[in-house]
């Protein structure tokens, strides 16, 4: 087995606006021996967020302008020297002591190891809601039990992270994306109980606009991930509904109408996309593996 603390570890920090609370993150960061590398992502803030990253001694790597979360998780993979990647936010929500307990788990023989927040971690009653959709529709999706899906507290190995950069959206959720695709490719997922601290400053995230992204993207990775997942039960319902139709009309009308070929003929099509999009994606992913 593979030991964590013999490998290098680059720490990704996407911030914009940030400066304050990296002011309190990045010492305590540098204190942990197992960090090797620290990448501060200036995603086009306004603020001082360059100039704290750079007199903490990390590795500060500016856009010309805001490109967005995701963008700046690929920036700052693509720079990374690390055999290991470990994620978190520049907000205050993560707790670097929590770091050593996400390595020692990976070390354990997973991939990659989440932080997944705990009952009371959540900003609000609706985005625990929300969390908690998304956590149940992706494990559906997956038939693997996802603890927080939209968690950005991660430690991934390097090598397999980047296999799937060109997915990643680049505003959110790299966290939704990442986390599909890796139980897509069988690759081992864990999770690690943390707390998340009430962030500093104010949310970059628009709770309406943002959810409805949210789930895209988890529409989007699951017709990826598993597409007949989506197609099937859709195709079973035009399917029944045009059994229940033609029931419905043969027994007072005495016929077959158009309505009921026409659900029947887009039952078949919806499962013949669906049947092909699983074999392009099971050539896909092989193809990524090679």
């Amino acid at each position: 087995m593979n030991t964590t603390n013999k490998k290098t570890i680059s720490v990704i920090i996407p911030a914009k606006n940030e400066g304050i609370p990296l002011k309190k993150l990045l010492p305590r960061i540098k204190q942990l021996d197992e960090i090797t590398e620290i990448i501060v992502v200036d995603d086009g803030s306004s603020d001082d967020t360059r100039e704290i990253g750079l007199a903490a001694g990390a590795n500060v790597i500016s856009h010309p302008y805001s490109m967005g979360n995701g963008a700046a998780i690929k920036t700052g993979t693509r720079s990374a020297q690390g055999e290991l990647l470990l994620f978190m936010d520049a907000d205050g929500q993560h707790n670097p002591d929590d770091i050593p307990r996400l390595i020692r788990k990976l070390d354990e023989g997973y991939d990659m190891t989440v932080g997944a927040r705990q009952k009371g971690s959540q900003a609000s009653r609706g985005r625990g809601f929300a969390n908690w959709l998304y956590n149940h529709l992706s494990s559906w999706m997956t038939n693997h039990k996802i603890d927080d899906l939209t968690s950005g507290f991660r430690i991934v190995r390097a090598k397999k992270f980047r296999e799937f950069l060109h997915l990643l959206p680049n505003g959110f959720s790299y966290p939704t994306t990442s986390t599909m695709a890796f139980f897509r490719a069988g690759y081992a997922v864990a999770y690690v109980p943390i707390h998340a601290a009430q962030r500093t400053g104010k949310s970059h995230i628009k709770p309406f606009r943002d959810g409805v992204r949210f789930l895209l993207i988890i529409f989007r990775i699951g017709t990826l991930y598993s597409p007949l997942k989506l197609f099937l039960p859709i195709s079973l319902f035009h399917f029944f509904l045009g059994t229940g139709y033609y029931l419905y009309t043969f027994i007072t009308a005495g016929r077959f109408t158009n309505m009921s070929a026409l659900l029947f003929s887009t039952s078949i099509i919806i499962f013949l996309i669906g049947l092909v999009s699983e074999q392009i994606t099971g050539l896909l992913f092989r193809d990524s593996n090679k």
